[in-house]
């Protein structure tokens, strides 16, 4: 049985990124749109991202205006700790 791409990825380094772009419209200049996505990619660097973002400069006519970005490794060492409380499922 073979691994998914995406955990082959997580092994090589990459993190699930989440991307909120903002940008203003074209046909209104003072209207904000935002695109938001999910992708795998290696931080701090964000190459993937970066080719996106080039990309955008480049070919889309929407001026951007923000960029924000957040990511977590999926694998690695991860914390556990004791909860006191009880959780009641019905």
């Amino acid at each position: 049985m073979r691994a998914s791409p995406d955990f082959i990825r997580q092994i090589e380094g990459y993190s699930l990124t989440t991307v909120e772009i903002h940008y203003f419209f074209p046909d209104h200049p003072r209207l904000l749109q935002l695109y938001a996505f999910q992708q795998y990619d290696e931080a701090p660097q964000f190459p993937v991202l970066r080719r996106f973002l080039d990309f955008w400069v480049r070919e889309i006519e929407g001026p951007l205006h923000s960029v924000r970005v957040a990511h977590k490794k999926l694998i690695g060492p991860q914390e556990w700790r004791a909860v006191d409380g009880i959780i009641s499922i019905h």
